[in-house]
């Protein structure tokens, strides 16, 4: 049987339109599979320059609405003290999902992507080409791409499911009517994890985020996260509640990561590619979802080099987070972080570097080791990691 197309993108997020689009403009048979996007995705919507460089020559950019973020502030409001971080032009913007989704969405059809607008039930290996079942029929094709998300289809019939102690809660509200340039950051003990504000160009987009597999609930999360708004004095707007699950790997649960096998790869949430502390994935959605594109479009085993690419270019940097991760949200490193950044330039500019996605995890410690303010730095590694 001759198949339909010669790859299936399954989900059109960011990583699977933009690895669409990638294929299309190569010349392949593409089908961007997906029943519900481009739509609003309960998250911060913060889209780094990094992130931008990679898809810039694609969309239009500079008509995307979005908000300029200046700063960013760290609270503290067990000791009422905050500390902010300035950020330069094109660190860090702020755009609706939607909108956001939408443009690379469009890129992807622009460039000869056939949408099919259903919702995948199955996957399965029919002798070299997979069989993706939907609502509405039935498409084959001879690779496949899994940009699903964190609850990837493709993931638990090619692979396995993430644990649900590899996956976090994210909550929260959308706060209409209200918008700012500066996002506002309070690291929490119990459970660990942070509670965000996040300008949007119309809104606030305000959550909390911890791990699954704390022992609490989203609607308890939500009632923290509305106490929080009410103290911050963010509650003026009207509230839109969210709820959506983030991938959050562990050391070992990156050492053991499948992301591809013989005719398919996953990308973005899919593959687990979210950074641990920041849950920060768009810059790795689009990067992977590129890489898997330009795997899928070559001969031979293409899918081996993807996941070395990866291995040795994303998941080395993400589980070295994932090492960071219990050290930073302990009570003495979340004073010491406020306190750091009020006092020290240089330790202000490793976080901004941080937020921007510029300062690896691998040079973190190094830099804050080589600021002037030595005792600082010293204090920072010993309670941290």
């Amino acid at each position: 049987m001759t198949n339909d197309v010669d790859v299936a993108v399954i989900g059109a997020g960011p990583s699977g339109s933009w690895a669409a689009r990638t294929l299309a403009t190569r010349g392949a048979r593409v089908a961007l599979v997906d029943g519900s996007h481009p739509r609003e995705k309960p998250c911060g919507g913060g889209v780094t320059g990094r992130a931008i460089a990679i898809v810039a020559h694609a969309i239009e950019h500079s008509a995307l609405p979005r908000a300029h973020i200046a700063s960013a502030r760290f609270v503290d409001r067990a000791r009422q003290t905050s500390a902010s971080v300035a950020l330069q032009t094109g660190d860090l913007d702020v755009a609706s999902r939607s909108d956001f989704d939408s443009a690379l969405f469009s890129a992807a059809t622009a460039a000869g992507a056939r949408a099919v607008s259903t919702r995948v039930v199955d996957v399965t290996r029919d002798g070299s080409s997979f069989v993706i079942r939907t609502t509405s029929g039935s498409l084959r094709a001879s690779r496949l791409i899994g940009a699903d998300g964190a609850n990837s289809l493709v993931r638990r019939k090619l692979a396995r499911p993430f644990a649900r102690a590899d996956l976090s809660i994210a909550t929260g509200y959308f706060v209409h009517g209200a918008t700012s340039d500066e996002i506002v950051l309070e690291l929490l003990v119990d459970p660990p994890g942070y509670i965000w504000s996040f300008p949007r160009p119309t809104h606030l987009a305000v959550g909390i985020c911890t791990q699954a597999d704390q022992g609490t609930t989203a609607s308890a999360l939500r009632a923290r996260t509305r106490e929080w708004l009410h103290s911050m004095k963010l509650d003026n707007g009207a509230l839109a509640a969210y709820s959506w699950p983030i991938p959050s790997l562990s050391p070992r649960s990156f050492d053991r990561l499948t992301t591809a096998g013989p005719g398919w790869c996953l990308a973005g949430d899919a593959a687990g590619l979210v950074d641990p502390i920041t849950r920060e994935g768009i810059y790795f959605a689009l990067l992977s979802g590129q890489w898997a594109a330009e795997a899928m479009a070559s001969a031979g085993e293409a899918h081996q080099r993807y996941r070395e690419q990866v291995r040795d270019e994303i998941v080395a940097e993400l589980a070295l987070a994932a090492r960071y991760k219990a050290g930073f949200f302990k009570p003495r490193f979340t004073r010491l972080l406020v306190d750091a950044l009020a006092e020290s330039r240089r330790v202000r500019e490793v976080m901004a570097g941080l937020i921007a996605g510029t300062q690896p995890y691998k040079t973190l410690k190094r830099r804050l080791a080589r600021t002037a303010e030595f005792g600082l730095a010293w204090r920072w590694l010993r309670a941290g990691w």
